[in-house]
């Protein structure tokens, strides 16, 4: 059995200075119950809360696939369906679920826990399942990385960066200024506002371009690498307006470590990789023990995320790297048969919790608080699409390719404008409307890109880049008819 409840406080994890920290309130809640109380039903209910993650990810999933949209919208569904927005089995301290999941009702019916050891077994639980939706987004980059192909990446390059940096600065331009003029917005929270509109979610993209086995087009290349670069200027902004909302003033020493460190890890990361790749599959094929090529490129994949978090970058942008340099060796085949059940298993979690984390209570118009942000809302919405729909055609030397495949993949927010607004909201640079307005621009454009996808991929494809698409063992095919 795993020592989850020591594990958590060894870490110095969220969890620990909440369940230590206690504030005004000064009280100590692991002091409450011992350990051995508490370890196996901090366990029970990750399995639970598993068994509820999975369900709602087939039955959504399935129920897609047969309506003819991309499964990953199913998952996202079924996370809304069992998250703060409906039956409440899963939900999140930091989301609005203080009181606990209704999960947590069938753990205190057979353990009889006083509120205070409860409330902790629902954190453990929550923290628990917040790392495997981590675990399950990094797989899912390492995956994507193995899948794609970095000549081809290198090859549309510019075109990348150039549809990163219209989606950009287009929406947070527009974002800016329009909440400034029109709603009379002061400077720092429009700022904050129109940087939350810069993000791309590269999981959710990437998940339906693979499902839709475009992964691997002129269209889903410029994608990945576009997203792949939004990240990256996305981390820059963020700490930017995160800077000026704290100090009233930007910070231009951090701003160029940001920019450099994230330069010098890609391009380093690859080059290396590149070069020490042969060593790496020499190293595999000596070993002797059972799973040796899943579990050095696992060990690989986590080393370069655990580098891109060190240096202040996302973890995904390590486990894309990781993913494309062992893409170029010849264990890639092998490799992306062994890790497609474990992606199976991780990266529904991340899409479920992804919906279980929103709030759809922001869009209810009968209540008179929401009726601000939804005007806000409205225009954020349109400006979200429209900032990045325009980056498709800014593609240059590339006739006859889908641009509006191409903007449509750079709509969603997903989690990424989730921590725009967590972040905001936490610096007190945002009003209640506001953030409301941003959580339901990330909703909007969570949901509406992956349909929206679909069908501008039903046209046919006249560059003739789907005609040598390999098969991609990381999805289900037969879940797209």
């Amino acid at each position: 059995m795993v020592d989850l409840l020591p594990w958590l406080v060894s870490v110095g994890s969220p969890l620990t200075s909440a369940c230590i920290g206690g504030g005004d309130q000064g009280f100590f809640l692991l002091a409450e119950a011992s350990e051995a109380e508490l370890e196996p039903l901090v366990l029970a209910s990750v399995l639970l809360s598993l068994i509820t993650v999975y369900l709602a990810a087939k039955i959504g999933g399935e129920l897609c696939a047969r309506l003819n949209l991309p499964p990953v919208l199913g998952e996202l569904v079924g996370g809304v369906v069992v998250g703060i927005s409906a039956l409440h089995l899963i939900v999140f301290p930091e989301a609005g679920g203080e009181m606990g999941s209704a999960l947590l009702r069938v753990v205190d019916a057979t353990a009889g826990l006083d509120p205070q050891s409860l409330m902790t077994v629902f954190r453990g639980e929550s923290e628990v399942i917040s790392v495997l939706a981590e675990l399950g987004v990094i797989i899912l980059l390492f995956e994507i990385g193995l899948e794609s192909d970095l000549k081809e990446l290198i090859r549309v390059g510019p075109q990348a960066a150039v549809v990163a940096v219209v989606g950009v600065v287009v929406p947070f331009a527009l974002g800016t200024v329009g909440l400034i003029a029109l709603f009379n917005i002061a400077t720092v929270p429009a700022i904050f506002a129109g940087a939350a509109l810069t993000a791309t979610s590269i999981g959710i993209t990437a998940k339906v371009l693979a499902e839709l086995q475009r992964l691997n087009s002129k269209e889903g290349q410029i994608i990945i690498g576009a997203a792949v670069l939004d990240d990256v200027l996305g981390i820059i902004v963020l700490a930017v307006v995160a800077s000026l909302a704290k100090t009233g003033e930007i910070e231009i020493l951090n701003v160029v470590y940001l920019i450099a460190g994230a330069a010098i890890f890609l391009v380093g990361s690859i080059f290396l990789g590149r070069l020490l790749s042969p060593f790496f599959v020499t190293l595999v094929d000596q070993m002797k023990t059972r799973g040796q090529v899943i579990i050095s490129s696992l060990v690989f994949a986590f080393f370069l995320s655990y580098v891109a978090a060190a240096i202040q970058l996302e973890t995904i942008l390590g486990a894309f790297a990781a993913g494309l340099i062992l893409a170029e060796t010849s264990k890639r085949k092998e490799l992306e048969e062994q890790i497609s059940p474990i992606a199976d298993m991780l990266v529904p979690i991340f899409f479920v919790t992804v919906g279980a984390r929103t709030d759809l209570g922001v869009l209810n118009p009968l209540d008179p608080n929401n009726r601000e942000g939804l005007i806000i809302a409205s225009f954020l919405v349109l400006v979200a699409i429209a900032g990045k729909v325009v980056t498709g055609f800014a593609v240059f030397g590339q006739p006859g390719i889908n641009r509006l495949a191409i903007g449509f993949g750079m709509v969603p927010r997903g989690e990424v404008g989730l921590v725009f607004a967590g972040v905001g909201s936490a610096s007190g640079a945002l009003s209640e409307s506001l953030e409301a307005a941003i959580i339901v621009m990330v909703i909007s454009t969570t949901f509406l890109a992956p349909p929206l996808l679909r069908v501008v991929f039903k046209e046919p494809d006249d560059t003739g880049s789907d005609t040598d698409e390999k098969e991609i063992p990381a999805v289900e095919a037969g879940e797209v008819s």
